[in-house]
């Protein structure tokens, strides 16, 4: 079945489960009216399914690949990537000052989960060039952002972000590349970066990376690292690419999947390079290009799983086996039955969850709101971890309901898992974002999560005559997250937290998808009640052992010693 785009699922969670009328309330989003929403939907909908979704397959069979110091890449992807780029999708949320739409975070979250859907490997391309744009107009120079923001928003010139090396992955202030001053403005930049998405390509005019090094008197630590921008050409006096700077891809990774987007090994051998933001402020800078890209990572999980489950119901609905009733198809067997509702519950509650999300961060942006901040922070993590965990899990689910054809590579059905496992690794493992959950997101006292928390029991509260069992079971998954919250905030020993981190992100997500699926069963029709009641009783009261394994505290765990685990 070819991919279809949920566009009824987003206007239908933009109208009654995650407060977008909000947004288009404020002053700065006014534009987008009902109409202009519709239309961008519709338009998207349109270019993914006909444009975009053929190159997905392609791209798996005909990996880019290296040719004399050239990226080569699939076939189609330039013409699919133009069609992003004329389509004006890459510069959406940028601000129309430098050449970008003004649409809000959540317009903008919509389509690029359509892109995933459509073809992961490519959506990646503009994802990252997105965040760069975010993070070049919050930190950059007036010069940086007149030469290059207005060229990546056209999509004449992409955008990277070089963190990690072989050294320093996760603990990113043990990078070694260097940042030596020229006396005139520029920088030397030398060292190796691994892991560069769309590290080059043969169809953008320039690839433009922002690089993380450190200065002669940078400081050991995060706190000695700056950020610059490093173009592959360097820009003559007019803008335009000019000669070729002294960095190179050595070579491109062989991944499990994702084949299509060249992962790349970039050296840098005194390559000129501008100071972006503040001397030692560049993980600051980077972090408004991580934090965008860390709701991007949890939209490409609900992308991928929309995939795989519109995969997955289509041979359901044609593969005829055993003793099955009614059309005498595999649907009509109970545990694919169940395979397939969770399947659809479960993205709908991680797509619900980062739309909430992506609210939040504009109604940040617009009210300059303390509040709204708050949540978009707390939200993120759950987001990515939540949304991308969903995607891994949906597309093994997906495998399993192919049975024997899904473990063949010719029904297509395991590219999605293979694709898609990299989304819980990537812009900080889906761990990292569950200590920070309880770290950094919880330094309020819990008082964002309180008051998350405070608008699911009211929400509950409201549909108790509507639905009193689904409303009772909410809210009672809420107020247990409350208690698990306030015996976190008195553990003084993170270890403490951090042992129980990765079950409580998963704990305040299953409750979150409980309340948008209550809120969608009261506005819904008979389908969405239905849904509803599936996850509400069947997936919900997961809760209830995730929240124990968090209260177990660190002792438990960190008795089981090195050498236990190795006997």
């Amino acid at each position: 079945m070819p991919y279809r785009a949920p566009v009824s699922d987003f206007r239908f969670l933009m109208d009654h489960v995650v407060g977008f009328s909000q947004v288009a309330a404020t002053e700065q989003f006014a534009e987008a009216s009902p109409d202009m929403t519709d239309a961008i939907l519709s338009e998207a909908a349109k270019m993914t399914q006909e444009v975009i979704a053929p190159l997905n397959r392609v791209g798996d069979l005909n990996p880019a690949y290296l040719e004399n110091g050239i990226v080569r890449t699939s076939p189609g992807f330039a013409e699919g990537y133009n069609a992003i780029a004329e389509g004006g999708w890459i510069g959406m949320a940028a601000s129309q000052e430098v050449g970008g739409l003004g649409l809000p975070m959540t317009l903008t979250t919509t389509v690029n989960e359509m892109l995933a859907s459509a073809c992961l490997s490519l959506q990646l391309n503009p994802l990252m060039t997105q965040g760069q744009i975010e993070a070049l107009e919050h930190h950059a120079s007036d010069a940086i952002k007149e030469l290059y923001i207005p060229k990546m928003v056209s999509g004449a010139w992409n955008g990277t972000m070089n963190l990690t090396e072989p050294q320093a992955g996760s603990d990113v202030g043990a990078l070694r590349t260097k940042a030596e001053p020229n006396g005139n403005g520029t920088y030397s930049i030398t060292g190796q970066k691994i892991y560069i998405s769309w590290g080059d390509n043969d169809f953008t005019e320039n690839v433009c990376h922002l690089v993380l090094a450190r200065l002669p008197d940078g400081v050991p630590g995060t706190k000695g690292i700056s950020l610059f921008m490093v173009p592959k050409l360097i820009p003559d006096e007019n803008g335009l690419p000019g000669e070729m700077n002294d960095l190179r891809v050595v070579s491109l990774e062989h991944k499990m999947g994702l084949h299509g987007s060249p992962t790349a090994v970039m050296e840098y051998s005194g390559a000129t390079g501008w100071l972006v933001g503040k001397e030692h402020g560049g993980m600051a800078a980077m972090f408004t290009m991580m934090n965008n890209a860390r709701l991007g990572v949890a939209v490409q999980g609900v992308g991928v799983a929309e995939a795989a489950l519109q995969h997955a119901l289509s041979y359901a609905l044609d593969r005829k086996q055993g003793k099955a009733p009614g059309s005498g198809t595999i649907i009509e067997h109970a545990d694919v039955r169940r395979m397939l509702t969770n399947m659809k519950a479960d993205t709908y509650a991680a797509r619900a969850i980062t739309m909430m999300n992506a609210v939040a961060i504009d109604m940040a942006t617009a009210t300059q709101d303390a509040g709204w901040t708050a949540r978009a922070a707390l939200l993120t993590p759950i987001s990515k971890a939540f949304g991308s965990d969903i995607g891994t899990e949906v597309s093994s689910m997906g495998i399993q309901v192919h049975g024997g054809m899904g473990f063949i590579e010719e029904t297509g059905a395991a590219q999605y898992a293979r694709d898609v496992r990299i989304t819980a690794i990537y812009e900080g493992t889906n761990g990292i974002q569950a200590m920070d959950l309880v770290a950094r997101k919880l330094m309020d006292g819990g008082e964002a999560a309180f008051r998350l928390l405070e608008e699911i029991e009211q929400g509950a509260e409201a549909a108790k005559d509507a639905f009193p069992e689904l409303a009772e079971a909410v809210w009672q998954s809420a107020e247990s997250l409350r208690e698990a919250t306030e015996w976190l905030v008195n553990r003084d020993d993170l270890n403490d937290r951090f042992a129980g981190a990765v079950p409580y992100l998963r704990a305040f997500a299953r409750v979150l998808g409980g309340h948008a699926h209550l809120a969608s069963a009261v506005a819904g029709d008979a389908t969405r009640q239905k849904l509803a009641t599936f996850y509400i009783k069947r997936l919900l009261p997961e809760y209830l052992g995730l929240l124990a394994h968090v209260r177990e505290g660190a002792d438990t765990l960190m008795a089981i010693s090195a050498d236990d685990l190795a006997a």
